[in-house]
């Protein structure tokens, strides 16, 4: 899921008549077309609490932006723009729009200093399994950076009054899908009601300490489709079938320590809970 889609590279031969005492021409390797971000803003370092435009196009290997991408319902459609500060503190996600000839703009508000990931997932609109890549790019907010370490597992968080707990995250496997169970109370016990954003109940995304490896998985209503996630040949779909229970499904690539951004929307607010996570 980390690297691009290569197109190929072209290799030329050098060919001609030569004397035996020659040493052979070596061949001619062509640069690996890729798809890339292209025109990307903010070039420079940006201020902390002040919004700022992210803006971008994606170029594909012929040269050409791309500006067909899947579209339907599920949440693994169009561009998803996922932005991490380094030590994990930090998330943003948002679906861009995208706009003619494949420019994207997104206004973003980077809260603290410090440097910061920016991914974005795309979906193309191919034909055959789901086949999406991700690129990568990185803004520096100003200012003094102080890392936060990150805390230890706690099957509990408390986020804006609302009470998440998570089930079953105590043995996780690299390329194993390991089903989990969180549980989303309000502050007077009752529980959420789930109500889609960005084409799921919950977006479960998972980043790993330090390498900045990412994937994630979503939560959906049982009857919903488009939302399987795709590892190799590890497949993950989450699904919700009552108020306030969300079945979770983790599967990451490497073993190591993860953070888990579990968001969904409740009462009009879109609530993250994050969760630290030990993957063997």
């Amino acid at each position: 899921m980390r690297g691009l889609l290569l197109a190929g590279s072209v290799v030329l031969l050098a060919t001609g008549c030569s004397s035996s005492s020659s040493r052979p021409a070596a061949p001619t390797i062509g640069a690996a077309r890729t798809y890339h971000l292209a025109g990307f803003r903010p070039a420079g370092t940006v201020r902390p609490g002040n919004p700022v435009v992210v803006a971008f196009r994606i170029d594909q290997p012929s040269g050409g932006a791309l500006v067909d991408y899947k579209r339907g319902p599920g949440p693994h459609t169009g561009i998803h723009l996922i932005i991490v500060r380094d030590d994990l503190s930090v998330i943003i996600h948002r679906h861009p729009k995208v706009g003619s000839g494949g420019a994207v703009r997104q206004p973003i508000v980077f809260p603290k200093p410090g440097p910061y990931r920016v991914l974005v997932d795309a979906y193309p609109n191919l034909t055959g399994p789901q086949r999406n890549f991700q690129l990568t790019t990185t803004v520096r907010a100003s200012g003094r950076y102080r890392p936060q370490p990150l805390p230890p597992f706690a099957s509990t968080d408390h986020v804006s009054g609302y009470t998440v707990s998570l089930h079953g995250a105590g043995h996780l496997k690299a390329i194993d899908p390991i089903p989990v169970t969180a549980t989303v109370v309000d502050s007077a016990g009752r529980p959420v009601k789930f109500v889609p954003w960005y084409g799921a109940l919950a977006h479960a995304i998972f980043f790993r300490k330090g390498s900045l490896d990412y994937f994630h998985t979503h939560v959906c209503s049982p009857a919903a489709t488009g939302c399987t996630s795709i590892l190799g040949g590890a497949r993950a779909v989450g699904r919700s079938s009552r108020p306030g229970r969300l079945n979770v499904v983790v599967l990451v690539p490497l073993p190591g320590t993860w953070r888990l951004f579990l968001q969904f929307q409740a009462n009009g607010k879109i609530l993250t809970a994050p969760f630290t996570l030990r993957v063997r």
